[in-house]
């Protein structure tokens, strides 16, 4: 598969990646099933997997991605020297729900514990920032990751649901290499407020979450044109066109679609060799855009 750079690093990763939440949350699958899900992505050259300490039913099952991704390679009989592992920390599950906490004392406890998760012995490749808590500032909630950075616990740091202000903000207090908001045709913000187009000049990489808009728009994705009549045309799913649409948007784009079957991930890493022009790409803009 294409790769790409992580941020202004030299640490290199697939061009599309696997979003690891819908194998940890209600309704999640068998954990026989996700090991399978995540040992297929690493065969068809996946060396990105996303993840967060909130992925889970609720508190009292915290981490249980980041456990259920570390036990998945330590059975996988192949090389994942390469894999790059991206949590997140700053999302509380209070019976189910999500809420924001980033006091500064619990991201230090969670970052302990997403590296006690993967195993405990190196740092974790990429912990980012989940959401901006308004209860704490940029720089106090980022302290505890710079303060893992210089202890060897985290390598890199990024950054989610942030606007270019607060990435501006974050970047002061520890080097930033991505950033992870919603991206999809039909939640364009990122285009608009300015943070695609950051973390382009800046060399950021752009981990869109919600890549095909949520389980409703999957649902009714081929029923809709031009999407449908490009996957005709092209011989690939809605879903490949959609992926195709968001890298196509900039280099700085890595897709990371979740995926709970091995036939979902199989089909996700089909659309990096998706090429779409830019009257196509201009084409599904108008089309989502109604």
């Amino acid at each position: 598969m294409e790769t790409k750079k992580l941020g202004n690093t030299n640490v290199t990763m697939s061009a599309i990646g696997l979003g690891g939440m819908p194998m940890s949350v209600s309704g999640r699958p068998p954990e026989s099933q996700s090991i399978q899900v995540i040992h297929r992505a690493l065969d068809l050259g996946v060396t990105l997997i996303d993840t967060a300490d909130s992925y889970c039913q609720d508190e009292s099952d915290k981490h249980h991605n980041e456990r259920l991704i570390y036990k998945a390679l330590q059975q996988y009989k192949g090389d994942t020297s390469q894999v790059i592992l991206a949590t997140k920390g700053g999302l509380m599950r209070p019976k189910g729900a999500w809420t924001r906490n980033g006091n500064p004392d619990h991201l230090r406890k969670t970052i302990r514990e997403s590296f006690a998760a993967f195993g405990g012995e190196k740092p974790i490749d990429l912990w980012q920032y989940h959401s901006p808590d308004p209860d704490y500032t940029i720089e106090s909630a980022l302290a505890p990751a710079k303060e893992a950075v210089e202890e060897g616990l985290i390598k890199f740091v990024g950054v989610s649901n942030f606007s270019v202000e607060q990435i501006k903000r974050a970047r002061d207090v520890v080097e930033i290499v991505s950033v992870q908001n919603q991206y999809n045709p039909w939640y364009r913000q990122p285009e608009f407020d300015g943070v695609l187009e950051y973390c382009e000049k800046e060399g950021l990489t752009f981990l869109p979450w919600s890549p095909l808009g949520g389980s409703n728009r999957v649902g009714r994705l081929k029923n809709m044109k031009p999407i449908s009549q490009l996957a005709k045309e092209k011989k690939v799913s809605v879903y490949n066109i959609v992926l195709a649409w968001l890298m196509a948007k900039s280099p700085c784009v890595v897709p990371i679609p979740g995926a709970s079957k091995v036939s979902s991930i199989e089909d996700s890493v089909c659309a990096a060799e998706v090429k779409l022009s830019a009257d196509e790409v201009t084409n599904i803009d108008r089309a989502t855009a109604s």
